[in-house]
C-alpha cells in the first residue's frame, strides 16, 4: 500500500470524494495524544526510551530544525516539511493560518479554532444553585452554544446549521417579508389576470371595443399578469423549499415583470396625454379593418366616423339613411376614459411591486438562519496535499516536543487507523 501521507501536488484544487480522510468523519482521533499526555508532562519526553528533560535537548548538540528531517528520513523520505514555517506559532496560537506554496488552507477539519474557542476558553458565569430553594447542586455551568437555527443564529460563535433539538423552529424575519411581498404580487397579478381574461372573453360592456382598439395596451397588460403568476409561483417554491436558487430567479423575474407592468401603463399615458384626437382619426381611417369598425359601431350604437356617409361599414343598423350618430365622438370619449384606467391601475401597481422587488433584493439570501448552502467551499475541502502537509507539521511539533520515537509511534498508530478505515 502506499503511502497514505505522501503528497501528490498535481492540482491544488483537487479532492479525493473517495479517500480515507474524506470517508473520516474527523481527523483528530488520527491525531489524538491522550495516552501520551497521560503518561509524560509538558516538560518531559521519550527519547531512545529515556525520559529526559525537553529543556536540554539543545544542550545535547542536536540541532533542532534538523531533527524533525531526521525523524522522517525513517519514512522514506515521503513526507517533506517546508522549512519557512513556524510550526509551533501558528499551530498554538492560532494567529496565522497554515497554508501550502499554493495557498490552499491547511487548518480545516484538524485545528477548528473558530467554532471550538467557546467551547474550549468560555464558560458561564452563571452557578447552578443548589439548597432547599434552588435544584442544582452548586456547580459553574459550561456556556455551550446551541447547535443553530432560532433569533440568535447570527451571534458570534453560533453554528448554522441546526441539530436534533426539541426547540421548535421558526421562521426568519427576511422569510416572513418575503412571505408577505409574495403574497401581495400574488393578489394583485392574479387580479390583473383575470380583469384581462374576461375583457378576451367579452364579459365587460363595451369589452369588444378594447379587444380591437386598444389590442396592444391589452396585450402587455395580459403578459405582464401572467409574468408576475409566474414569478409569485418561482417565489414560493423558493420560500416554502427554503431554495436560494428559485429565490435568484425569482429576484431576477421581478424586475422583468416591472418593465412588462409599466409599459402599457406608460404607452396608454402618452396615447391619451398627447394628441388623442388625431390618433383616434388615424386609427379609424387607416389602422382599424371592416370587421373592427362593425364591432365599435355596434357596441358604441353609432354610425360611420363623423356621418353615415363618412367611412361607414354597412351593416344592420348602419346604412346611408340611418339616423344613428357618427362614432368619433362616443369612441373618442370612451378612449379617454379607458386609456385614464390603464395607465392609472398600472401605476397605483409600481409602488406595491417596488416593494416587492426590494425584498427579493435584501431577503432572498436570508430565508434561513444558515449562510449560503451549507456546504463546505471547494477551497478549503481537506485533500491529500493538505493532509501531507499537516501531518508534516504535526509530526515536526511531536518531534520537537517528545523526540522522533514518540512521534514514531503516534504516526504508525495514525496509519493504522487509516488502514482499518479502509477495510471498511
Amino acid at each position: 500500500m502506499d503511502n497514505p501521507f505522501s503528497a501528490v501536488y498535481d492540482s491544488p484544487r483537487s479532492t479525493r470524494t473517495d479517500s480515507v480522510y474524506s470517508q473520516a468523519t474527523s481527523t483528530r482521533p488520527m491525531l489524538d495524544l491522550k495516552d501520551f499526555d497521560q503518561s509524560f508532562s509538558s516538560d518531559t519526553a521519550l527519547v531512545g526510551g529515556d525520559v529526559k528533560d525537553t529543556k536540554d535537548t539543545t544542550a545535547t548538540g542536536r540541532d533542532e530544525k534538523s531533527r524533525p528531517s531526521s525523524f522522517l528520513a525513517g519514512f522514506g523520505g515521503s513526507i517533506q516539511l517546508p522549512r519557512n514555517s513556524s510550526y509551533g506559532a501558528n499551530l498554538s496560537s492560532g494567529a496565522q493560518t497554515p497554508t501550502s506554496t499554493t495557498g490552499l488552507s491547511l487548518s480545516v477539519n484538524y485545528l477548528p479554532s473558530k467554532f471550538s474557542g467557546a467551547l474550549l476558553s468560555r464558560r458561564s458565569s452563571r452557578v447552578d444553585l443548589g439548597g432547599a430553594g434552588g435544584g442544582g447542586d452548586g456547580k459553574e455551568v459550561v456556556d455551550v452554544p446551541k447547535s443553530g437555527g432560532g433569533t440568535a443564529a447570527f451571534k458570534s460563535n453560533e453554528q448554522r446549521i441546526g441539530g436534533a433539538s426539541g426547540q421548535k423552529l421558526r421562521w426568519t424575519r427576511f422569510k416572513w417579508i418575503l412571505f408577505f411581498t409574495n403574497l401581495l404580487l400574488s393578489l394583485y397579478s392574479l387580479g390583473t389576470f383575470i380583469v384581462c381574461l374576461l375583457t378576451w372573453f367579452d364579459v365587460w360592456k363595451h369589452a369588444e371595443v378594447i379587444r380591437f382598439g386598444n389590442r396592444t395596451e391589452l396585450v402587455l397588460s395580459t403578459l405582464a399578469s401572467s409574468l408576475g403568476i409566474l414569478t409569485s409561483v418561482i417565489g414560493w417554491a423558493g420560500i416554502l423549499l427554503n431554495n436560494r436558487m428559485f429565490l435568484s430567479i425569482y429576484t431576477l423575474m421581478t424586475w422583468i415583470t416591472f418593465i412588462f407592468l409599466v409599459t402599457p401603463g406608460y404607452i396608454t399615458y402618452r396615447k391619451r396625454t398627447y394628441n388623442l384626437e388625431g390618433k383616434v382619426n388615424q386609427q379609424w381611417s387607416r389602422n382599424l379593418g371592416p370587421i373592427a369598425r362593425t364591432r365599435i359601431q355596434n357596441q358604441l350604437s353609432c354610425c360611420g366616423y363623423f356621418s353615415p356617409y363618412v367611412e361607414a361599414t354597412v351593416t344592420q343598423t348602419c346604412y346611408s339613411r340611418s339616423v344613428l350618430p357618427g362614432c368619433k365622438l362616443p369612441y373618442l370619449s370612451y378612449q379617454r376614459r379607458i386609456l385614464q384606467v390603464f395607465w392609472k391601475t398600472a401605476f397605483a401597481v409600481v409602488p406595491a411591486h417596488v416593494v416587492v422587488m426590494v425584498a427579493a433584493l435584501l431577503c432572498s439570501n436570508h430565508v434561513t438562519y444558515r449562510f449560503g448552502k451549507g456546504m463546505m467551499p471547494e477551497a478549503y475541502r481537506l485533500n491529500m496535499d493538505s493532509m501531507a502537509v499537516i501531518m508534516d507539521q504535526y509530526a515536526a511539533q511531536l518531534a520537537d516536543q517528545y523526540g522522533p520515537e514518540v512521534a514514531h509511534k503516534v504516526l504508525e498508530r495514525s496509519r493504522s487507523n487509516m488502514n482499518l478505515l479502509q477495510k471498511q
